[in-house]
């Protein structure tokens, strides 16, 4: 399988390692001790010289970039305002360089790195050409490395829909795209989207479809401070994967496992039926032939007072268990002619709190066991039941089905839709 979209960097990029060759200093053969100190931390030190290589992609690649060079000439800032928003936060001026990671960096290993906070931030550019997404997969893969931590924003990546006027300074959130792919957190809601918008051939609008999420716990690739790999991969039977760090999180079908489904039901409740007047749902009716016995009792209340019981030793009658607060003093701007006189707002009694109660003592209540309550007909099997009511409607329509073989899907890739507000 050849990659379509092979290394589309969009933070970090820390790959292709080549391993470092450990060289033992040797001593000379008259030396009778050997400084083994010294050994261990030359050792040491050249197992830590790890020298950094330039990944190189292979197959047929729309798009690629590793930042090695610390430039950004290839790359275009949007300068436009975010929709909706207050003026003085609405523009995307935040700020973005080329460096090294400030921690677990190789020489030599640069990447793009977003420098502001609070800012809108979007960076984009164009493939080498148009990629017609029909008999090969599509692979869109960058490593992403959240060395500060993130409270809320998306570090993800938009490939945009195919436009003759597309103006890559005037980025948006709202800008059309086809597919988005990429990590997005706020508060404690960690999220790896894909989305892609579809059209609906009969109607001709578009629509969002979303990937169901991922069965693993995303929060330790947003708090690591790691360089982790995504990458997305859509195949031309209309099946996608999701992998982190290249293992699969994610897989399903572009036609069943996205939400909402990319095709209707087969069958729908029709909403122009109505449930017969005489239509009977009840399993069990009251039998209407059963008699109240004529020695029914219903033995009194449900509780009665427990004539076994005993007031405890050291209960006190004459003690309220709620006194007036000692403490309290009437407010100064308390007015009795309008507020009325003033009390004191009660508190527990001090002198309950050591004994076993306080006030009129009553016999607790028990379940009364000649109880039965009132009589009621038995249940018997209802001879007139019938099944819920089902509404039931066939839809007489053309299935819309993404054939991926039949309708082309031409787009651009725009690296860097990464946004905090």
């Amino acid at each position: 399988m050849q990659p379509s979209l092979r290394w589309v960097c969009l933070s970090i990029l820390l790959a292709g390692l080549a391993t470092a060759e450990v060289n033992d200093k040797e001593e000379d053969d008259e030396d009778d001790v050997t400084d083994t100190t010294e050994v261990n931390n030359e050792e040491q030190k050249n197992y830590l010289e790890v020298m950094y290589q330039t990944p190189v992609p292979s197959g047929e690649v729309f798009f690629s970039e590793t930042f090695d060079d610390g430039s950004l000439d290839r790359w275009v800032l949007s300068r436009t305002m975010k929709e909706d928003a207050d003026e003085d936060i609405a523009k995307y001026d935040g700020e973005w360089k080329v460096e090294e990671l400030k921690e677990n960096k190789l020489s030599g290993d640069l990447g793009l790195v977003l420098k502001s906070t609070a800012r809108h931030h979007a960076i984009s550019s164009k493939l080498k050409k148009p990629f017609v997404f029909d008999s090969k997969p599509l692979i869109v893969q960058y490593e992403v490395n959240f060395q500060d931590g993130i409270d809320c924003g998306g570090a993800y990546i938009k490939l945009l829909s195919h436009s003759s006027d597309l103006n890559l300074e005037e980025f948006h959130d709202r800008t059309a795209y086809t597919i988005m792919f990429g990590p997005d957190k706020c508060g404690e809601d960690y999220k790896l989207h894909f989305i892609f918008r579809h059209k609906n051939p009969i109607i001709g609008d578009y629509d969002e479809k979303h990937a169901k999420r991922p069965e693993v716990d995303l929060k330790k690739f947003f708090t690591d401070k790691k360089t982790h790999l995504y990458t997305l991969i859509l195949k031309p039977d209309n099946t996608y994967e999701i992998l982190l760090d290249q293992i699969v999180v994610s897989q399903g079908s572009l036609l069943e496992d996205v939400i909402p489904p990319l095709n209707p039901p087969k069958e729908i409740d029709d909403p122009k039926d109505k449930k017969p007047i005489e239509w009977d749902e009840r399993p069990k009716i009251p039998d209407p032939h059963a008699v109240k016995p004529e020695d029914w009792n219903e033995g009194g209340a449900a509780k009665i007072e427990d004539v076994d019981a005993v007031k405890p030793e050291g209960w006190l009658d004459d003690e309220p268990p709620l006194v007036p607060d000692p403490e309290a003093q009437k407010p100064k701007d308390w007015n009795d002619d309008m507020d009325g006189e003033w009390e004191a707002p009660l508190v527990s009694n001090p002198k309950c709190e050591t004994a076993p109660g306080c006030g009129e003592w009553t016999p607790p209540l028990i379940d009364n066991p000649n109880y039965k309550g009132p009589w009621k007909p038995p249940m018997i099997e209802n001879p007139d039941y019938q099944v819920i009511y089902l509404y039931v409607y066939y839809l007489l329509i053309l299935y819309v089905t993404f054939y991926t073989r039949s309708q082309s899907m031409i787009v651009y890739v725009c690296t860097g839709n990464l946004e905090t507000t």
